[in-house]
């Protein structure tokens, strides 16, 4: 076991060779020790892992690394940081964030700040207000706009952003909603609402989550996500929808 590290962050990696900046990486970590990195390789097929071992070499202490033989999708490759990180290592809080860094890491440690008390769950929320930095194309803006609010319905809860790729938790709660393998390969956030909800119950779950709005969010590069996706995105959230809404009859950690 390595000595105490206050927050884990779990960074899913597919294809990122070209896209990995490593220098704002480093910056972090040699100004924040007591977070550690967990980069998940998803089976990529360029030279992602040599460079992410490369890294490692430098900062033993701080970062670790997984590397999955098939490209599993982003649910499945956070799941399996996130499950290696509570076994292996101990920590308060744990969470993930994209590779492309589109919010930052120190933005990521800030959320850190409200688990306390009741909150166990906190999620950065791109929302475009005054004093915010939300870097966005008008196309992708509008896209998701009009799936946020078809989740946000589904899920009856008044979320504004349940897509944004930073999320932090406290150890033992991701130890409960990432136990089980999730149904959508890029939708899991969804179903993290609804695991919450199971686990709780819905008035529990919202007094237990906190939407934390981003100072900034910076798109960069192109997604991961095929175009193709979109289409089959409805039907993610259809069976999403009808699974977990059997499971909400019967309140029960059990089911997670």
């Amino acid at each position: 076991m390595l000595e105490m590290l206050s927050t884990c962050i779990v960074i899913p990696c597919y294809n990122e060779e070209k896209g990995l900046l490593l220098k704002e990486y480093s910056n972090f970590l040699d100004t924040t020790p007591e977070a550690i990195i967990c980069f998940v390789n998803d089976g990529s097929t360029d030279k992602t892992l040599q460079a992410l071992n490369l890294f490692q070499e430098k900062y033993s202490d701080q970062v670790h690394i997984i590397s999955l033989l098939k490209n599993a999708g982003k649910a499945e490759a956070v799941r399996k940081g996130i499950n290696y990180c509570n076994q292996n290592l101990n920590h308060k809080f744990i969470g993930y964030l994209d590779a492309d860094l589109a919010t930052s890491l120190e933005d990521f440690m800030n959320l850190t700040v409200y688990l306390k008390a009741d909150i166990v769950f906190c999620f950065g929320s791109r929302i475009r207000k005054i004093g915010s930095h939300i870097v966005r194309k008008n196309s992708r803006f509008l896209i998701g706009r009009i799936i946020a609010t078809f989740i946000s319905k589904i899920l009856s809860l008044k979320v504004y952003d349940t897509q944004c790729g930073c999320k932090v938790f406290t150890k033992d709660l991701a130890e409960q909603l990432f136990k089980k393998e999730f149904l959508s390969k890029w939708l899991f956030d969804v179903e993290l609402f609804f695991r919450m909800m199971i686990l709780f119950g819905k008035e529990k779950a919202i007094q237990k989550m906190y939407e934390a709005p981003l100072k900034s969010w910076i798109e960069k590069g192109n997604s991961k996500v095929k175009p193709t996706y979109f289409f089959k995105l409805w039907i993610d959230l259809y069976q999403i929808n009808k699974e977990y809404k059997k499971l909400l009859q019967i309140p029960s950690i059990q089911h997670l």
